[in-house]
């Protein structure tokens, strides 16, 4: 894996070239949809005539292809918008190309988020960095691999409801899904408008650190964003870490509750105080998340009907022209989670589903901050178990769903939480912890993260 450092000084031609060359030598793992390689290259002549300066200057990066960008398509992955090629870029790509950072690929994801596994994209699967036999995790799956891999630095990407830190767990980096409202969303291909939120994949704590700081923030163009507090520098190392009962039952792997234990060990031995603590409500965000996330996709894709841009089906026939275009375009998962959140939301099971979800997500976030005035940070696995093999769940959508159980609460209550590597399994599988925070403790989080690294 590379680091942010090892490319700052340096001409950045050459590290756009070696990063391109490093993602065509990496194809097999299918982990980037397309290479942006005339416009990084463009930029990096900037760079190096001086034009751009920065904290990045000449850093080649990946994004999700979920985020508007110039110089290349914008697919989110499905058929609907494989030739779709944006009028605007999102705010986090502007912020990285003002500090001289260099975008030289999109990489693949589940089409529009949808997964946990990037077996959802239309365009094949992404195979893990450590084992081509299973899945790299999902939606964020390209990044996650294209990080590990080394072809660049660090790479965008987005968590709804673990997508950043559950393919990071499976690669084997550091992953960060911050407080709702952190970044602007503004550019980027909304899944669920409440729990959507921008982060990204690194190394190293320190490198995820410097990202952050530069795409946090408020932004006009987004209206939930909160105003920049991000602030790694003056800072009181919390101290009380609380491992969440509900995470560490018997149904989870044995390696992945050792590596928690191990990595609380640690924690000990640098002078935290660690203790268990109970989440009831924890059991319940599963059903909450796939209630709540759905209503909000069939609310947010209803946007792609064939008529504005994307897949257009050749009919003379309105009804149809909806239809048979959502049909050709979407991917089977798309089309599952269309129909939850379409019946959730109907008359009759509004009030049954979908208003009891949110009373329950208020319970949710009650105990989160309860839990928080005896804790600074809460702690578990990312995921019951290490990377599972490719095909293993394609076809059982419930088995697929519980892989998100551990980093689903975090996002419905909109709480910054980050995946460190913790070591790994008997199979040699990366396995990942997370450390989850109060709203706006974001700092606080990579700074403990910072602390436990090389330990």
């Amino acid at each position: 894996m590379a680091k942010i450092s090892e490319y700052l000084g340096g001409s950045a031609v050459d590290n756009v070239k070696k990063a391109i060359v490093a993602a065509k030598s990496v194809s097999k793992y299918n982990s980037l949809l397309e290479l942006c390689e005339e416009r990084a290259l463009d930029l990096a002549a900037k760079v190096d005539a001086g034009e751009i300066k920065g904290r990045l200057a000449g850093v080649p990066f990946v994004a999700k292809d979920n985020f508007l960008t110039f110089g290349s398509k914008t697919t989110a992955a499905s058929h609907f918008l494989e030739n779709f090629e944006a009028p605007l870029q999102a705010t986090a790509i502007e912020k990285l190309e003002a500090e001289g950072a260099i975008c030289i690929g999109k990489s693949n994801l589940d089409a529009f988020a949808h997964g946990g596994s990037t077996e959802n994209s239309a365009f094949g699967p992404t195979l893990n960095a450590a084992d081509e036999t299973r899945v790299a995790g999902g939606s964020s799956g390209g990044s996650a691999v294209a990080t590990a891999l080394g072809v660049v630095p660090f790479a965008l990407g987005t968590d709804t409801g673990g997508s950043i830190r559950q393919p990071a767990s499976f690669n084997g980096v550091v992953g960060v899904k911050p407080t709702y409202g952190m970044v602007s969303r503004y550019g980027v291909v909304a899944m669920a408008s409440s729990t959507d939120t921008i982060g990204c994949f690194a190394s190293c704590a320190e490198d995820a650190e410097l990202v952050m700081d530069i795409i946090a923030g408020h932004d006009d163009l987004d209206m939930t964003t909160l105003p920049d507090y991000f602030d790694p520098t003056t800072l009181d190392m919390p101290k009380r870490v609380g491992i969440i009962k509900e995470f560490m039952s018997d149904d989870v792997d044995e390696d992945v509750r050792n590596a928690t234990r191990t990595y609380a060990t640690k924690l000990e031995a640098s002078g935290f105080t660690v203790s268990e603590v109970s989440l009831p409500m924890l059991k319940y965000t599963l059903a909450m998340y796939y209630i709540i996330v759905p209503a909000e996709i069939s609310s947010n894709l209803a946007r792609y009907d064939g008529v504005r841009y994307g897949v257009r089906a050749e009919t003379n026939d309105l009804n149809e022209l909806y239809g048979k275009s959502r049909d050709q375009g979407f991917e089977a998962e798309n089309k599952r989670r269309i129909m939850i959140g379409s019946y959730v939301l109907s008359s009759g099971f509004f009030d049954a589903y979908y208003l009891k979800a949110q009373k329950a997500r208020t319970l949710l976030i009650n105990e989160f901050n309860k839990a928080f005035e005896d804790y600074d940070i809460l702690m578990g696995p990312v995921s019951p178990t290490p990377a599972f093999k490719l095909g293993a769940n394609s076809s059982d959508p419930m088995k697929m769903y519980l892989a998100d159980i551990m980093t689903v609460g975090a996002s419905l209550a909109g709480l910054p939480a980050i995946s460190v590597p913790a070591g790994v399994s008997a199979d040699s599988l990366p396995i990942g912890v997370q450390l989850i925070g109060q709203r706006r403790s974001d700092a606080l989080l990579l700074a403990v993260a910072k602390s436990q690294e090389g330990k």
